[in-house]
């Protein structure tokens, strides 16, 4: 599930194809928003490529019911939200416990939480003038960043660091423990 570029889920497609990934296979990529390039990379790759504009649902429960059905049609083993910036419905992280994994921008327990994505994070490490940032991948629960890490990675702040730049380093790690994140939870639980 993405939002955006999908250039995560860029990553997850060629983890699958260069053996990174073992024994996984994307059944569909699901988007909120129009325009979203990730679908282009699924449909290139010849997945299924949905998009779920919520806009054009009269409410957020219509919606969720939407995507619940969407997802149920698929029979996943995993979830992957991949820059993917709506909260889930709990009645989604419900039934697919232990089976929904995130990525984040920053190190949690830091940096997250309701309001925390994109630049936002970026901007607020820079901020509150630490020295180190990172990407953390983690099981997604009935709260917003709150479910158990399963992998993070650190980069340096360094001095005169912006939002920009630290964006750069932490997508990088980004595309890395993605792949071993998914890896990981297909392969050993």
């Amino acid at each position: 599930m993405v939002s955006g570029g999908g250039s995560n889920l860029q990553s997850i497609i060629d983890g699958i194809a260069d053996g990174r990934i073992q024994n996984g296979r994307i059944a569909a990529v699901i988007s909120d928003t129009p325009g979203a390039y990730a679908l282009k990379r699924a449909e290139h790759a010849g997945i299924d490529a949905i998009l779920l504009d919520k806009k054009s649902f009269p409410d957020r429960k219509s919606f969720n019911q939407k995507l619940s059905e969407t997802i149920d049609g698929y029979k996943p083993d995993l979830i992957v939200l991949a820059g993917y910036l709506s909260i889930i419905a709990k009645s989604l992280t419900e039934r697919y416990e232990n089976r929904i994994i995130n990525i984040h921008p920053a190190l949690i327990p830091a940096f997250c939480g309701k309001g925390f994505y994109g630049h936002r994070v970026h901007d607020a490490v820079i901020a509150a003038g630490v020295k180190e940032s990172g990407a953390t991948v983690h099981y997604v629960d009935g709260g917003v960043d709150t479910g158990p890490i399963i992998i993070r990675e650190t980069v340096p702040v360094p001095d005169g660091d912006t939002a920009e730049t630290l964006a750069e380093r932490v997508l990088k790690v980004e595309h890395k423990i993605i792949v071993q994140a998914v890896n990981k939870v297909l392969n050993e639980g």
